[in-house]
Order: C-alpha cells, then sequence, then structure tokens
C-alpha cells in the first residue's frame, strides 16, 4: 500500500463505490441531467449537446457528444476521480452560473445508466481518451478505482508507446466497445469536425430484474422513454397516483425541455432537437415578485418570483412551482397552498423561482427540507394564494391565450428574442434565426439579450386585439 513520507497510509476508494454512489439517482432521468450539466457548464462551453443510441458490435450504446472545448489527460483524469470540482472559478455572470457543486456528477450518472462508460475528448493541444469500467475493475480484482487513460498529441494522433501507455491501450481494448486503436482513433478523427468536444460511450446499461433494459428505445424513435417513473423517484413527498404521472418523468425529450431556467445549450436526442421551454416566459397575466425572508443577510439579493398563468394544452396537469438552483431544475410543477386542495382552485398558475442560497440534495432533485426551504414555500404559496385571488376572474374571461410576450430561441447563437406582440409562437418556423426578427436592434447574433419587458406595459390588451404593432411602439 502507498504511504505518503510521514507513514500516513493512503485511503482508497472500493470499486463497489461506483454503484453504490449511482444509486443516489433512483430516477434514470436525474442520471441524464448530471451528464447534461457537465457539458452545459461554462468551463466546458458547449453550444450542442447530441444524445443518442448507438450498436457498436453487438453493444447498445448511449452516446452524448458535445462541442465543447474539451479536455487534456489532466482534466479528463479529475473528471473520472471523485471530489475534484473547479467549476466555481468559472461565472460568465448572473445568467451563466456552474451546476457543479461535488465533482461526482460523472461518476454517479453514468455508473446509474450502465456499467461502463469510455470517454473520447478532444481539446486544442491533445487528444484523450478514458476508461470508468466497473466491468474491467471486477475481472482484474482491482482493490481501488483506477482509469486507464491514452493520450495522442495532435493532430496526428500518435502516442508514447512506453510500458504505460501499451496497458492502458490494453485494458482499453479488451474492456470497452472497441476492439483495435484503429477504431478508437476513428471515434478521435469524428471529434475534428467541431474541432474540440467530447463524446462519451454509456454501455452494459442498467438492467431491470426481469432482464430488460430499463429505458424504452423502441416506443418512440425520436425520444428515450422512462416507463416505469412512478417506481423510480421516491423523493416527491407529495407522490402522485400512477396514471397522474406527469410527461416529463417519462419522456427524456419533455424533462430536457425544462430543464434549465434560461435555456442556452441546444440538445438534440436521437436527431431530433429538443424545443426548449423558457417557461417564465410562456406566461401570461404575469407578475413579478420579490421576497427576502428575515433569516437572509443584509447584501443578500431578494428571491425573485414570476407568476401567471400557464398558456400550454395541460395546463390542468402541468402547474405549480418550477424550483431552480443555478438555473438548473431541482422540482417541476410543486404544487403549493390552494393547489393541493380538490378544486380548481390554483389551476394553471406557474410560478418559476431560483433558489440559489438553499442546498440541493445531493442527486440535484430537490432541496433538503429544513426551516428555511419550508419558511420560503410558505411564503410563496401564500403569494400564489393572492395571485390567484386576484387574476382568477380576469383568466376566465380571457379567451386566445398567448404569452404577454412571444419569445423565440435562434438556432445559431441560441439567444432568446422578443417577437411582436401577438405573435403566436406555433406559427414560426422549425428553424428561426435573429435575423428574422422585425426588431432592427435584436435581429444580429451578437447582439445581447433584451431584458423582460415590466409587468405593467399595455400587453394584455394588444394580445387581446392581436395587435401587430412592432415592440418599439408598445414598450
Amino acid at each position: 500500500m502507498a504511504k505518503l513520507p510521514d507513514g500516513i497510509e493512503l485511503s482508497k476508494i472500493n470499486p463497489k463505490y461506483l454503484h453504490s454512489n449511482s444509486t443516489s439517482h433512483v430516477w434514470a432521468f436525474g442520471a441524464f441531467a448530471e451528464l447534461i450539466d457537465n457539458a452545459y457548464d461554462p468551463d466546458v462551453d458547449a453550444t450542442t449537446l447530441e444524445i443518442d443510441i448507438q450498436k457498436v458490435g453487438n453493444m447498445q450504446c448511449l452516446t452524448l457528444l458535445d462541442d465543447g472545448v474539451g479536455m487534456d489527460k489532466q482534466k479528463i483524469k479529475k473528471m473520472l476521480s471523485f471530489g475534484y470540482c473547479d467549476k466555481d472559478t468559472y461565472n460568465n455572470g448572473e445568467s451563466y452560473k456552474p451546476v457543479g457543486l461535488y465533482g461526482n456528477g460523472f461518476k454517479s450518472g453514468s455508473m446509474r445508466l450502465g456499467k461502463d462508460a469510455l470517454v473520447f475528448s478532444q481539446c486544442s493541444q491533445s487528444a484523450c481518451i478514458g476508461l470508468l469500467s466497473q466491468t474491467y475493475l471486477e475481472a482484474i480484482g482491482a482493490d481501488s478505482v483506477i482509469v486507464p487513460i491514452l493520450e495522442y498529441s495532435l493532430p496526428d494522433l500518435n502516442r508514447k508507446n512506453d510500458r504505460q501507455c501499451l496497458n492502458n491501450l490494453e485494458a482499453i481494448l479488451q474492456y470497452s466497445v472497441f476492439e483495435s486503436e484503429a477504431l478508437l482513433k476513428g471515434q478521435l478523427n469524428a471529434l475534428k469536425s467541431s474541432v474540440t468536444g467530447t463524446k462519451i460511450f454509456i454501455f452494459n446499461l442498467h438492467r431491470l430484474q426481469s432482464g430488460k433494459v430499463e429505458l424504452d428505445f423502441q416506443s418512440d424513435r425520436k425520444d428515450i422513454r422512462c416507463p416505469d417513473p412512478y417506481m423510480a423517484d421516491t423523493t416527491n413527498l407529495d407522490c402522485r397516483p400512477v396514471e397522474d404521472v406527469p410527461e416529463y418523468k417519462r419522456s427524456l425529450r419533455e424533462y430536457c425541455s425544462i430543464l434549465y431556467m434560461r435555456p442556452r445549450m441546444k440538445i438534440i436526442i436521437r436527431g431530433h432537437p429538443v424545443k426548449s421551454k423558457y417557461v417564465s416566459k410562456m406566461l401570461y397575466l404575469t407578475e413579478d415578485h420579490q421576497y427576502k425572508p428575515s433569516w437572509m443577510g443584509r447584501n443578500d439579493k431578494p428571491i425573485k418570483i414570476k407568476i401567471g398563468f400557464s398558456c400550454a394544452t395541460d395546463c390542468n396537469e402541468n402547474y405549480g412551482l418550477m424550483l431552480y438552483h443555478k438555473n438548473r431544475l431541482m422540482r417541476a410543477y410543486e404544487r403549493v397552498g390552494y393547489q393541493k386542495q380538490a378544486n380548481e382552485r390554483g389551476v394553471g398558475v406557474i410560478g418559476v423561482v431560483e433558489l440559489d442560497f438553499i442546498t440541493p440534495t445531493h442527486n440535484k432533485q430537490d432541496f433538503y427540507r429544513n426551516d428555511h426551504f419550508n419558511s420560503i414555500m410558505s411564503a410563496l404559496a401564500t403569494k400564489l394564494n393572492a395571485y390567484w385571488n386576484s387574476k382568477k376572474e380576469i383568466q376566465n374571461n380571457d379567451i386566445g391565450k398567448l404569452p404577454d410576450w412571444t419569445w423565440v430561441q435562434c438556432d445559431q447563437c441560441n439567444m432568446w428574442r422578443r417577437l411582436r406582440t401577438g405573435t403566436d409562437g406555433d406559427s414560426l418556423p422549425k428553424q428561426w434565426f435573429c435575423y428574422m426578427n422585425k426588431d432592427a436592434q435584436y435581429n444580429r447574433c451578437y447582439e445581447d439579450e433584451e431584458p423582460d419587458a415590466p409587468v405593467d406595459t399595455p400587453r394584455r390588451k394588444a394580445n387581446n386585439k392581436r395587435n401587430t404593432e412592432p415592440l418599439s411602439q408598445v414598450r
């Protein structure tokens, strides 16, 4: 056993910990979220993430491909190790905060979805391959987690030929889905199309006790579905009946559409882009509120709350609070106040809140239910009830519901642009770009996003009349 110079023994991480650590994700989509976060965070800075199913030989693999900055050998080693997290050093402003906290997301997420993961990554200086494999560790009888890593120089993909590199290559070829180095280099060459990026293969996918693969790839060829989410997610204290499970629990596409409060990265599932939902910009009769608990510090900013009615066709099912932490969804459609009653009070009302100062649970699917969290939820319930009391009559008489403002995401720069009043989002083309915006101030990809409009604008009157005046005339 290796020892420090003073004789103090090093701790080890038993390979069995890879499995036990992954069980924090009782819901498969929670594991996906960890992997998506890794691409989304500003240290990777990916604009696109592709999630797909790929057969390599006789093995079915989940793949995740991003066009981020890639990783060198040291970074890929840290990603495959435990407890390394320097994401807090990356911050591109209030609207782009890193989600990572514990340096554990890749390990827990990938090992929840399958027993083994192979990572290909190319940065500006080099290309690397790393293997995190329970199958490999079990086969060699390892008493600690070890990760074979190969490093190649660019542009010719040459590597060292010493014993250490050969051992790493042998392990990767024997225990991954690729049987030759030429096939490995083929994957690295494929990354050159985006200059830098990372592709992850997850194989030996998680199976149920029946032996069937847990995730459903057959029901919808444009989606990945979770057929039994009501059995998997036990974190919700207000569990719904099986027949009332919301679609985002069953559909990865639907879950990804609401995963971020301010969507930036384009997510593509099985070759088809996800239509992101900027929930706070998809409401009507919206109100902005602020709330600052007495126990918050003097310099702490108050909580911003946006409340409004859903315009969606499923508004009688999907309503409640959307709770985010550092832009990432923690709980969706959390019903509070009137919404917990068996009547129509509060139905269709959505509140969007970002609680950055509340600690999320280890699996990032909820918040710790302490006194601070409970006091905030109580205050939010009071505000939601008051909103319903003041707006219910207006809402009942509102015909032809459209959001207070129609926003659309550019397929080139991923920025969100506000359109003319009365614009129906369903009438827009499948691909929309900034140059299509009628507002000349915000019709170029290099322009920053327009701030939210004040809630007291004459939008509601213009909306009901289907006014088509440009934004500059209704601000």
